[in-house]
C-alpha cells in the first residue's frame, strides 16, 4: 500500500529559473533613476509625496535597492511581485505615516503569509535596503531594527517566486537565504517544517513544534495538542520524522524516505495556508479569491475548551451546546486584572514571591488542568502531600494535580491556564487540584489554615492503607495494594496457573492474576455501583460472560456498568477476560475507543464501569426493523470511526493490541454522533516481535478469520478481516448469513431461502453491479460509486491471505479517501463462495447441514466454532 500522495517535487525548494543576467544591464540605469527619486522623496516636503510615481519590480530586484513606507504609498507599499503575481512584497502599515512590517502578502486576499519584523514594527521613516551583504531595516539614525545573517557569498538578486518564497540569491542563482526557512505564524502549501523548527506567534507565547515523532502545539511549553492524538489523524509507517508539509489531500509528517508517518486529511483539496493563530488556534485556511476574507477549512484542537486561555487563568471553561461557559471554581472570585483569585484574602503566589512559605487552595471537584492528558507526571507511587511538598520544593510550580486512583502528581509551572470542567474529561480520570497561594495576613508564617484540609485527607489515606494493610495480610488467600514509584499492582484471585499476558507499561506475569497497570482507573467500592444501578435495575446487555446496566454515577454522569457473572467458560475464564479488560482499556485513550471510567474488585465482584453510550450497539440500529434508519452518510462515518479505532489498537498503542472480537454488538454509538468499540475481554497484547499464535480460539462466530482454523499466526489482520465482515452488513444493513429471502440465487444449488452475503458481494462486485448490494431501505439515497468503494474495501479486507489484507490505517485512509482503493484480488476471495455453497441451514433447529462431503471438516468447524464472546 503506497503512503498518502504527496509530492515532493512541488515542495522544492530551491529555484531553478536562472536570474536574466541580460536585463542587469538595462537595469542599472533603472538603479540610477530610482536612487535619485529616493532622493527626491527625502527632500521634498510630505504633501507632494502622492504624486510620485515609483515602478513596481517583478520577480527580481538587486543590490543597493532601497524602499520606504513613503516612497511606495501610492502602491499600497508594494515594491516587489512574484512572476504571476500572486504573492507581493511589502511594507503592510494600517494607515499612511505609522509604522509598517516588511512582509509577504498572498495578493488578491492581501493575506499576510510571512513577515520579518511581526513583533517590532520599523517607524515609517525606516528603510528597507538590499545590499550586496544582506537585506535589512534601519532606522532614522542608522541603527539596524532587523537584518538577514551573515551571507556566505555577495547577494546578486532577491527573488519573490509564485509559491510565495521570498529568496536572496548569489550571482549563479543559488539561495543563500529563503524566507521559507525562516517561517513566522504561518505555513504554505509548498513549504516544509523540519524537525526542530516552528511557527510562532508574535508574542511568542504559542508554538507549533515538529518533533522527530510528532507535530505538537504549545503554550509556554505546556502541551495542548499533538497531530498523533487528534482522532482525525491516520498512522502510516513507524519512520522518524523528518519534516511537516501539506499537499492537496491534507497535512503529513514525512520521514527521510518521503514516506507519511502520520497524516491529517483536509475537508476538501484547495487550501493553501495554515496558521497558528493568536490564541493558539492552528487554523488550516482556504483563499476565498478576491478581498473579502478567507474560508475556514479545518481548526485543532477541536474543542474551544482544549485550548490553555479558552477561557481566563483559573476560570472552568465547560462545553454547552452553543459554545462555551467561564466561570470561577468554588471559592474562588474573578478578579478585576482578569481571571479568578481566592475569594478571601489570600493571593496567588508568583516565581517572584518563592521564598515565602506556601499555601494551597483547592479548585473543587469536577475540574481539570487541560495540559495533564499530554503530561507525564512529576511523580508517581506517593500521597497527596508528597506531591504538595514536591510543588514547595519548586520555585515555577504554581499548582498541582493528584490522582488518587494513580497516586500520580502533574505540576503546574510557570503559568496557568483555564481549567476544563467535568463535561470536557473525555480522556481525563477523576484528580484533586490545588494552586498555590500566600495568606496576606501571615506573611511571615510557616502554615496557611488551608493546608489543614491536606494534612487531614493525608491522615484519613494513611490511616485507612495502614488498616486494610492489618487487614489483608491476615487474608492469606487475597493480596491489597502493593505500590512502587511506577506501577500499582492489583492481585484479584490466587491461581497457581502460569500464563503471561503483556500490557502497556504493566504485565501480567508469573502469577496469572496479577496485574499491574500505570495510572489505573478510579477504584469503586461494590455499595457505590449498587447505589448507581439502582441495585442493577436497568439491563441494557447481556452477553456469555457478562451483565451491562444502566447508572447514574453522583455527579450525574451515566455510566454503563458490566457486572462479570458465571458461565458455561468457568471461573478461571471469567478472571482472565477482567484481568485483560483492564489491561487494555484502562492504559489507552482515543476517541473511538470506550472509555474505562473505574472498576470494582471487591470480594466475588467484578465490575467494570464505562462511559454510556445512550444509542447502544450498532446491531440494533442495523438490524431492528423499529430503530431509526441509519442513513449512508452516518453509515460511513460509523464505519470511519471504527477503522481508526482499531487503527489505534494495532499501532498507536505502546504495545499491539488485537481486538479479537470485531461484531456489531461491540460497537457503540451516542445521539452525538460518535462511534466507540467496546468489549475488550477477548483482546490480546503482543509486543511487536511476537508471533501472534493463539493456543485458544477467540471471538464470535460468523466473524472469525479462517487463520483461527489453520494454526496460521494470529495478527492485527485477523481484526482486518472481522471488520470486512461488518462493513458489508453496515452496506446491505443485515447480518451476512439471513435466512430472510430476498430474490438471490446461491451458485447452482438452487437454494433460495439462504444466502451468505460475503459470496454474493463478491459476484456482484465482478459483474459491477455495487448498487444493488446497498440496503434496500435507503431507496437509492446512495450513489454506485459511494457503495462501490466500501465494497472493494471490505473485499480487501477478506482476503484468505492476511497479508494481502490492508492495516486498519489503510483501510481508514481508503474510506475517507486520503488514498485510492485498492482492487480485491479474486484468487484469493474464493473460499467466499466455499462458504456461501457449502452448507445449508434449518430454519427450525439452527443446525448446520453440509451439501458438500468434502468441506464439511473444515468449514463445519469454521462455522460452528464456539462462540465464547456474547454483546455487551
Amino acid at each position: 500500500m503506497p503512503s498518502p500522495p504527496i509530492s515532493l517535487r512541488s515542495l522544492d525548494l530551491h529555484p531553478s529559473t536562472r536570474i536574466p543576467h541580460g536585463s542587469i544591464t538595462c537595469f542599472s540605469m533603472a538603479l540610477l533613476l530610482q536612487h535619485a527619486l529616493h532622493l527626491f522623496f527625502l527632500l521634498v516636503p510630505l504633501r507632494h509625496h502622492r504624486t510620485a510615481a515609483v515602478q513596481i519590480a517583478t520577480e527580481f530586484v538587486y543590490p543597493n535597492f532601497t524602499a520606504s513606507s513613503i516612497n511606495y504609498i501610492e502602491k499600497d507599499n508594494i515594491f516587489l511581485t512574484s512572476p504571476s503575481s500572486i504573492f507581493s512584497a511589502t511594507l503592510s502599515s494600517d494607515a499612511p505615516q505609522s509604522p509598517f512590517i516588511f512582509s509577504i502578502l498572498h495578493t488578491p486576499t492581501s493575506t499576510v503569509v510571512w513577515s520579518a519584523n511581526l513583533g517590532s514594527p520599523a517607524p515609517y521613516t525606516s528603510v528597507l535596503s538590499l545590499s550586496p551583504a544582506g537585506l535589512s531595516i534601519s532606522l532614522s539614525n542608522g541603527s539596524l531594527l532587523w537584518f538577514t545573517p551573515p551571507l556566505p557569498r555577495p547577494i546578486a538578486a532577491l527573488r519573490l517566486l509564485d509559491s510565495g518564497n521570498l529568496l536572496l540569491l548569489d550571482d549563479v542563482n543559488n539561495s543563500l537565504w529563503q524566507s521559507f526557512e525562516h517561517p513566522t505564524d504561518t505555513l504554505l502549501s509548498s513549504q516544509r517544517l523540519p524537525v526542530g523548527a516552528s511557527l510562532s506567534t508574535s508574542t511568542g507565547d504559542y508554538h507549533l513544534l515538529v518533533t522527530a515523532d510528532d507535530a505538537v502545539l504549545l503554550w509556554v511549553n505546556q502541551q495542548y495538542w499533538r497531530l498523533s492524538a487528534d482522532p482525525r489523524s491516520i498512522k502510516y509507517h513507524h519512520e522518524p520524522t523528518s519534516f511537516m508539509a501539506a499537499n492537496d489531500s491534507g497535512l503529513y509528517l514525512i520521514s527521510a524516505t518521503g514516506r507519511a508517518s502520520y497524516g491529517l486529511k483536509l475537508p476538501n483539496a484547495n487550501h493553501q495556508f495554515m496558521r497558528l493563530e493568536s490564541g493558539g488556534q492552528f487554523r488550516f485556511l482556504d483563499y476565498s479569491g478576491n478581498r473579502s476574507g478567507l474560508a475556514e477549512e479545518l481548526l485543532v484542537p477541536i474543542s474551544a475548551c482544549d485550548l490553555p486561555l479558552s477561557c481566563r487563568a483559573l476560570e472552568v471553561c465547560t462545553l454547552q451546546r452553543k459554545g462555551i461557559t467561564c466561570n470561577c471554581p468554588v471559592s474562588f472570585a474573578g478578579s478585576t486584572a482578569g481571571g479568578c483569585v481566592p475569594a478571601d484574602s489570600s493571593a496567588l503566589a508568583s516565581i517572584s514571591n518563592c521564598a515565602m512559605e506556601p499555601a494551597y487552595r483547592s479548585l473543587g471537584n469536577g475540574v481539570e488542568y487541560f495540559a495533564n492528558k499530554f503530561l507525564k507526571p512529576s511523580s508517581s507511587g506517593g500521597n497527596l502531600s508528597s506531591c504538595q511538598t514536591l510543588c514547595s520544593r519548586n520555585c515555577s510550580c504554581l499548582g498541582f494535580f493528584y490522582k488518587n486512583s494513580s497516586r500520580s502528581c502533574f505540576l503546574v509551572n510557570n503559568q496557568i491556564g483555564s481549567l476544563l470542567g467535568s463535561r470536557n474529561q473525555e480522556v481525563f480520570d477523576s484528580s484533586e487540584g490545588y494552586v498555590k497561594i500566600t495568606a496576606l495576613s501571615q506573611l511571615g508564617s510557616s502554615r496557611s489554615p488551608n493546608l489543614i484540609p491536606i494534612l487531614l485527607t493525608s491522615i484519613v489515606v494513611f490511616l485507612a492503607l495502614l488498616i486494610a494493610g492489618i487487614y489483608w495480610r491476615r487474608r492469606k488467600r487475597m493480596s491489597g495494594y502493593r505500590t512502587s514509584p511506577k506501577f500499582v499492582t492489583l492481585k484479584l484471585w490466587a491461581s497457581p496457573t502460569r500464563d503471561s499476558i503483556f500490557t502497556g507499561d504493566g504485565f501480567v506475569s508469573g502469577d496469572p492474576d496479577e496485574i499491574c497497570i500505570l495510572d489505573l482507573p478510579t477504584r469503586f467500592t461494590y455499595a457505590e455501583l449498587i447505589a448507581a444501578t439502582n441495585n442493577f435495575r436497568t439491563k441494557i446487555g447481556a452477553g456469555g460472560f457478562a451483565e451491562v446496566f444502566k447508572g447514574d454515577l453522583p455527579d450525574k454522569t451515566s455510566v454503563a456498568v458490566k457486572r462479570i457473572n458465571g458461565g458455561a467458560s468457568g471461573i478461571q475464564g471469567k478472571k482472565k477476560e477482567f484481568l485483560t479488560e483492564i489491561a487494555v482499556i484502562g492504559s489507552i485513550h482515543h476517541v473511538n475507543l470506550v472509555r474505562l471510567r473505574g472498576f470494582c474488585a471487591e470480594g466475588g465482584h467484578r465490575l467494570l464501569v464505562y462511559d454510556f453510550m445512550n444509542r447502544g450497539s450498532l446491531d440494533r440500529s442495523l438490524f431492528v426493523p423499529e430503530a431509526p434508519l441509519l442513513e449512508w452518510d452516518k453509515r460511513m462515518n460509523i464505519a470511519i470511526g471504527v477503522a481508526r479505532g482499531l487503527a489505534y489498537l494495532h499501532s498507536g498503542c505502546d504495545r499491539k493490541v488485537i481486538h479479537c472480537d470485531i461484531k456489531p454488538e461491540n460497537i457503540l454509538l451516542h445521539s452525538s454522533g460518535s462511534v466507540k468499540i467496546s468489549d475488550f475481554g477477548m483482546a490480546k497484547l503482543m509486543s511487536t516481535d511476537q508471533s501472534g499464535l493463539f493456543t485458544t480460539m477467540r471471538g464470535t462466530r460468523g466473524y472469525l478469520a479462517p487463520e483461527w482454523l489453520t494454526n496460521t499466526a494470529i495478527s492485527d489482520k485477523t481484526d482486518v478481516y472481522s471488520y470486512g465482515l461488518v462493513l458489508l452488513e453496515i452496506i446491505r444493513g443485515r447480518k451476512n448469513w439471513s435466512m430472510v429471502a430476498e430474490g438471490w440465487s446461491i451458485g447452482s444449488t438452487g437454494v433460495g431461502d439462504i444466502r451468505y452475503f460475503p459470496m454474493i458481494a463478491l459476484e456482484m462486485h465482478e459483474k459491477g453491479r455495487y448498487l444493488d448490494l446497498a440496503d434496500r431501505r435507503l431507496e437509492g439515497r446512495v450513489r454506485e460509486e459511494e457503495v462501490g468503494k466500501v465494497v472493494r474495501v471490505a473485499l480487501c479486507c477478506l482476503h484468505e491471505d492476511p497479508v494481502r489484507r490492508p492495516t486498519m490505517n489503510e483501510v481508514a485512509a481508503m474510506l475517507d479517501g486520503t488514498i485510492a482503493v485498492e482492487q480485491p484480488r479474486p484468487e484469493g476471495l474464493g473460499f467466499l463462495r466455499v462458504y456461501g455453497r457449502g452448507f445449508l441451514f434449518s430454519g427450525e433447529s439452527g443446525k448446520i447441514k453440509s451439501s458438500s462431503s468434502r468441506s464439511c471438516s473444515v468449514f463445519s468447524q469454521y462455522l460452528s466454532s464456539q462462540e465464547v464472546s456474547g454483546p455487551r
